[in-house]
């Protein structure tokens, strides 16, 4: 059972002891990421991320972090979204005062030198031509450029080669001070957690003061720029975005109105989409893959923000069968919407989403996270259990509603990279 106090210099901090584990993860984490940057930042949450790990006063290069941590035999990392940023240290429990030492000295003394700014630069836009160059990861971006346009949320989480160029240390060490504040983290211990221990977690981290102009944990709830979908949907030449490519197989994205992260019906809208793609008992896996042989991949997902959602539909398709695939799918999207779903799809869709979450939350970084975005987005902190209850709660009826008021076929944006021009992809969606 997880237990949540607050620190006197405004950390959020949540315990979650796990039986059978040796294993201990400590992650903090900000609400704040690219949805939160102008142009001329775009690419700052980023970058402040990467800089985090090179260097601190009292670590003063990279190489004094990294020994540490993989001396002790530590998983690190961090990640940055377009609404929160992480850091985390997962390590050995007889070990963890060092992941404590460690994250807590690069969240509060991080020096980000000159230097290691301008070198991070050639990094950086080396990981985004990575991503770029992979069809499967450039789909995903393009159809985030489509579905929000010129809204922050449509911008790469990365930025550009020419804002990241563009960014000065002071640019960084100004975005570090305002948002890296204790006010404004949450930070969760889990897994291997003792009462003393926690103590040492608590000195680690409740010296250190706000910084004078950093932000409120409440201010970013409300200072963004909020994305409104268009009462009447766009012509389809602007529903498609197609980059010409000599590639194998065509990546596509068909996305689709979706629900911000407390929606009431974010259970049936799950279950709605287990239905349609997730697994090989999927409908769209059966239709488009099984019987047919169009794809390898072909899943259904979401993506869910504080003001907005996204349904989406991902897969990988032979380049002369498009037009046929596009059909299929548009097939059981419009069954899904007009008939209601069987009492054993909805049955399996239940047990196969209660599943699913316990084997995600196996480990302690995966409750560390859960627990951190329970704070970070919810009402208020809902625990598995609390998820399982509703999604068993979802009817039959309440499936096919969501499916009306979502999956609407004059309004699908579709994203392809393929050997097609965007006027010949047009023509293919029907």
């Amino acid at each position: 059972m997880f237990h949540l106090s607050k620190l006197k210099n405004g950390i959020t901090l949540i315990s979650v002891p796990l039986q059978g584990t040796r294993a201990a993860t400590v992650l903090a984490m900000f609400p704040v990421g690219s949805r939160y940057e102008t142009r001329h930042l775009s690419g700052a949450a980023h970058f402040v991320e990467h800089m985090l790990f090179k260097g601190t006063l009292k670590r003063p290069e990279a190489v004094d972090i990294s020994r540490a941590l993989e001396a002790a035999g530590a998983d690190y990392n961090a990640f940055t979204n377009k609404d929160y940023t992480g850091y985390y240290v997962k390590i050995a429990g007889d070990k963890q005062e060092i992941a404590y030492d460690l994250l807590s000295d690069m969240l509060y003394h991080s020096v980000l030198a000159p230097e290691e700014v301008e070198k991070e630069k050639g990094a950086i836009v080396e990981e985004l031509r990575m991503y770029k160059d992979n069809p499967t990861m450039a789909v995903s971006l393009l159809a985030d450029e489509l579905d929000f346009g010129d809204c922050p949320l449509g911008w790469d989480i990365g930025g550009t080669e020419s804002t990241v160029r563009g960014l000065s240390r002071e640019d960084l060490f100004r975005y570090y001070q305002t948002h890296y504040s204790p006010k404004n983290m949450v930070l969760v211990i889990s897994g291997d957690v003792k009462p003393s221990q926690i103590k040492k977690l608590i000195a680690a981290f409740a010296g250190k003061r706000a910084p004078r102009g950093s932000n409120s944990f409440v201010f970013y709830k409300q200072h963004f720029e909020k994305f409104i979908w268009p009462e009447k949907p766009p012509a389809l030449n602007r529903r498609v975005m197609a980059v010409e490519k000599k590639v194998d197989q065509t990546q596509a994205v068909l996305s689709f109105r979706g629900l911000p992260n407390n929606h009431s019906d974010r259970f049936a809208a799950s279950i709605m989409l287990n239905i349609l793609g997730v697994g090989m008992s999927s409908r769209l896996f059966i239709e488009v893959r099984e019987k047919r042989g169009l794809a390898y991949m072909i899943k259904a997902g979401s993506s869910s923000y504080r003001d907005v959602g996204v349904s989406y539909i991902q897969a990988g398709l032979d380049p002369a069968r498009f037009g046929e695939a596009l059909q299929v799918i548009k097939g059981e999207v419009l069954r899904l919407a007009a008939e209601p779903v069987t009492k054993q799809e909805l049955a399996d869709a239940k047990t196969s989403l209660s599943g699913r979450l316990a084997l995600s939350l196996e480990d302690s970084s995966a409750q560390a996270e859960w627990y951190a975005k329970q704070v970070m987005f919810g009402k208020k902190i809902e625990t598995p259990d609390d998820i399982i209850r509703s999604f068993n709660k979802v009817t039959v009826k309440q499936v096919q509603q969501t499916a009306e008021r979502l999956l609407r076929w004059d309004e699908v944006r579709l994203a392809a990279i393929s050997p097609l021009a965007q006027e010949q992809v047009v023509k293919l969606l029907p």
